[in-house]
């Protein structure tokens, strides 16, 4: 594992996991062909699983004369395990209950459980759709009235609920063939209907026997099956919805440890857990293949080893590992309740299983210093009778109330003091358990009587946030992730999680400069070969780890390519408001001014936006000043304004104070065009990019609750309708006092100086105080600000007791101020997580190891010496002229 990156965590050991019940009847027993689905906690219940369905026999087998076996005693029972209490109950729920069935699907809706499809004693059962509705104490089977035709009967098919609303499902066998299409029921519409979907892209082949699980951002992974010829398949893939509607299937990256069908897999945050599974001929996959996690925000797949870079060999180890072995089983299922992973069940050979395993993801467990989840209710078991299949592998320690617990793994709770735990425990997984648990409140709050597939309380995919109390509130991480500075060797560009106290001097502390980055290349999946102008910008520039200046400064692109860019870009920011309403999750970029390395450095560490990085389940806002002061101003407007073209739902751009022609005309930008392009290409350039400009978004509001800007509220602005007045296009010289407010005003030095006081950067300019922040915040019904503007030592910095942030990405801006580069990471649960980079070394022999740094650039040096930047903020301030440029 050397060199492997710490958020790159290896798969987890899984362990038998003691279970209760009261009576034989309520336990499952073994079983496989089933279903296990996780539901939301209700009023009277906390978290549980639901187990139904499958096969409780098996005819033939090593006692029979007959090759092969068969699967008997088929069933339509419902079992429940309490998270909580770690309890087994049968469920007997009122209403027509399904057909007997096994090899069928399910899905949670909030606290339903939908089933459809599968193949019992009589052939296949039918497509309806059954809900089993466990939202009161009285459980009941519905059958959901579907108009027109759908799927059709099948079995060995996938379904889940995706993006909270699009129930979906792909692939299977109808008896005749097998099947590659791709279906979509919106729940959120009356009366339902079944859409079959025709995706763009890499289209999955044929398949049966695969899994699919949806990912709390909305996108569907299918991994894995068995293709027409009987193979077992190891490739993976995406499906993701568009905001226009549109479907788009993308292959997933990385090498798969082993190909499967028949094996387990669900989502912990980005980490989609695989286990267990067959080859051709059924034969179960053994030795580490067995167990393997797909990173999809990394694009890799890893293994208990580590990172796979070709496929396992299915073999035992040489030393036996009871660990490995419990995972050689096929027809098992598997489902996930905060960070835990959970199985039951299976074929092993021609033995049925009944035992329950649990893992815990591991990227939690490096910062776990008391267990996860546990439980603080006591124990309502009476008689209890306890789960001992395979439990001579693993010793079990009795606890006081005398129950038998699996070393390591206490009971499990999802109660809201153990969700802040969570949090606190790592940023990016509680993000997305914070708003399944926001979901989770919000659909136990107000039950109805009338059977809806979809929740009305958690449509959080279409429910936009009116600022009431029931919702997520804004909150900043107690954690910042950091690529270490002191790393060397194959510890270089190590993420380090630290604690925001130590950022209590954010403004004042110098920061070395002695990063080491010779961490191992990550490969990444590039689009196919692209086609149009913008396409051509991505392939060149977006090569977050291997992106080069180019060595005689020429730019790759002429005018009339400027042109054709800026007009294709144009025509999207005219259809934008002045302040775009965007939605979480999103990452929140601050000042680049030209540095492009840094941009380069910030999308190599934490995620870039590519269907190959992480554009399908995160959304990319920039703050404004692309260009200036910087030696790449060129590459970072392109690249970002055919992200825009490329992306238009999902990458944001707003004004800065430099994209304005009067300011970059004097801090670099005009000369950098005439200098790479020659002087009348330049100089036409140059012209067009500031028309563009004059279209460019002036905020954004992110889930209504959090508005960002590029420079602040100054005196003018009291509320966002004063922003979204503003006409586009707009030049700064027509603007008013709210567009000079919104772009060159800074808060006061500390939370100490409030009210209105002069700016240092020039006459007619404003700081505002921790006072107006708070009062702006409170009559606009909003819980931060965002801004940038302002270079920061940490690359970011609190004021107004966390009601702002200041955001600067930069690097060691203008080559002097030493200061680290940051983002901030919104997730769905209004999380604010930042995440910093620091300066580069300069260069030793090797200039174009750091672009930004180049010996040879002279010219941006010595304009910044003219004209030197605005002071670091909190830093002392030289005696120049007010009235000079110095300060802009």
């Amino acid at each position: 594992m050397a060199g492997l990156k710490p958020w790159l965590y290896p798969a987890p050991t899984y362990k038998t996991l003691e279970t209760y019940w009261d009576t034989d009847d309520d336990a499952p027993g073994p079983r496989c062909g089933h279903t296990l689905t996780a539901i939301a906690p209700t009023k009277t219940h906390g978290p549980r699983l639901i187990l139904f369905g499958g096969a409780t026999a098996i005819e033939g087998g090593a006692s029979s004369s007959a090759p092969g076996i068969r699967l008997a005693g088929v069933t339509n029972s419902v079992h429940s395990y309490d998270v909580l209490t770690r309890k087994w109950a049968r469920l007997r729920p009122a209403g027509e209950p399904p057909s007997v069935r096994a090899a069928h699907a399910a899905a949670a809706v909030g606290t339903m459980v939908v089933f459809q499809g599968g193949i019992g004693p009589a052939g296949h059962s039918t497509d309806d759709l059954y809900v089993l509705d466990l939202t009161n104490d009285k459980y009941k089977w519905h059958r959901v009235v579907v108009q027109g035709s759908g799927p059709g009967p099948r079995y060995g098919h996938v379904i889940d609920l995706v993006a909270q609303r699009y129930l979906v499902t792909v692939s299977g066998n109808d008896g005749k063939r097998v099947l590659s299409d791709a279906w979509a029921l919106d729940t959120a519409q009356k009366p339902y209907a079944w859409q079959k979907l025709n995706p763009e892209g890499d289209r999955p082949s044929a398949r049966m026997y695969a899994t699919a699980s949806a990912r709390s951002d909305g996108m569907l992974l299918l991994c894995g099956g068995r293709d027409t010829s009987g193979a077992p398949l190891a490739d993976a893939y995406g499906l993701l919805m568009h905001r226009n509607g549109q479907w788009e299937w993308t292959l997933a990256p990385g090498v798969s440890p082993s190909p499967r069908y028949q094996h387990a897999a669900v989502f912990v945050g980005a980490r989609l857990h695989v286990t267990g599974g067959a080859l051709r001929g059924g034969r179960a996959i053994e030795g580490e293949a067995s167990v393997a996690v797909l990173d999809t925000a990394a694009g890799v797949w890893l293994d208990r080893n580590g990172l796979v870079t070709s496929p396992r060999a299915n073999k035992g180890h040489a030393e036996y590992d009871p660990s490995l072995e419990l995972m050689r089983r096929c027809r098992h299922a598997s489902a996930s309740v905060g960070v835990r992973i959970y199985i039951y069940g299976g074929l092993k050979g021609d033995m049925l299983l009944d035992d329950f395993l649990v893992a815990e993801n591991s990227a939690f467990q490096p910062d776990i210093n008391s267990p996860i989840l546990t439980s603080d209710r006591p124990s309502t078991i009476t008689s209890p009778k306890f789960n001992q299949a395979n439990a001579s592998l693993y010793s079990t320690t009795p606890t006081p109330d005398g129950r038998h617990e699996a070393p390591s793994f206490g009971a499990t709770s999802m109660d809201k003091s153990s969700m802040e735990k969570l949090a606190e425990a790592s940023a990016a997984e509680a993000e997305a358990v914070s708003a399944v648990w926001q979901a989770m409140q919000a659909a136990s709050a107000a039950p109805s009587d009338e059977t809806s597939v979809c929740d009305d309380n958690s449509q959080a995919a279409e429910t936009i946030s009116d600022g009431s109390d029931t919702e997520a509130d804004v909150r900043l991480h107690p954690r910042a992730v950091v690529v270490a500075k002191e790393a060397v060797g194959n510890l270089g560009g190590m993420v380090r999680q630290l604690s925001l106290d130590q950022f209590e001097n954010e403004s004042r502390r110098m920061v070395p400069v002695n990063n080491d980055l010779s961490y191992p290349t990550r490969k990444f999946t590039r689009q196919k070969s692209p086609q149009g102008l913008h396409k051509k910008i991505i392939s060149t520039l977006l090569r977050p780890r291997n992106w080069k200046a180019p060595a005689n400064r020429r730019f790759f692109l002429d005018s009339y390519e400027v042109g054709e860019l800026c007009y294709a870009a144009e025509q999207i920011f005219m259809h934008e408001p002045t302040v775009l309403q965007l939605k979480a999750p999103i990452k929140v970029f601050g000042d680049l001014h030209g540095q492009f390395g840094d941009l380069m450095r910030l999308f190599d560490e934490y995620g870039f936006p590519s269907t190959a990085g992480d554009i399908t389940y995160i959304d990319y806002l920039f703050l404004g000043d692309y260009v200036d002061r910087g030696q790449h101003s060129l590459e970072t407007i392109t690249l970002l304004l055919s992200l825009k073209i490329e992306y238009p739902e999902n990458v944001h751009l707003i004004r800065g104070n430099h994209e304005a022609a009067d300011i970059n005309a004097l801090f670099g930008f005009r000369l950098e065009c005439i200098e790479r392009m020659g002087e009348n290409d330049g100089i036409w350039a140059w012209t067009r990019f500031n028309q563009l400009f004059n279209f460019l978004p002036l905020a954004a509001l992110i889930e209504k609750k959090i508005i960002c800007m590029h420079g602040g509220i100054g005196r003018s602005i009291n509320s966002v309708e004063q922003i979204e007045k503003l006409e586009r296009p707009i030049t700064m010289d027509a603007g008013s006092i709210i567009l000079m407010d919104l772009l060159w005003s800074d808060p006061t030095e500390n939370d100490s100086i409030e009210g209105l006081r002069p700016n240092a950067r020039g006459p007619g300019l404003v700081t505002f105080g921790p006072d107006r922040v708070t009062d702006f915040c409170k009559k606009n019904k909003l819980q931060l600000i965002i801004r940038a503007h302002e270079c920061v030592m940490d690359g970011f910095e609190r004021f107004a007791q966390g009601q702002l942030i200041t955001l600067f990405s930069a690097t060691n801006y203008c080559g002097t101020a030493n200061n680290a580069g940051a983002i901030l990471v919104v997730g769905r649960g209004l999380v604010v997580v930042p995440k910093l980079i620091h300066p580069l070394p300069p260069p030793l022999q090797s200039p174009e190891t750091s672009p930004d740094r180049t010996l040879e650039d002279t010219w941006m040096q010595e304009l910044n010496i003219q004209r030197p930047p605005t002071p670091t903020r909190g830093r002392p301030q030289p005696d120049l002229d007010r009235n000079s440029l110095a300060y802009i």
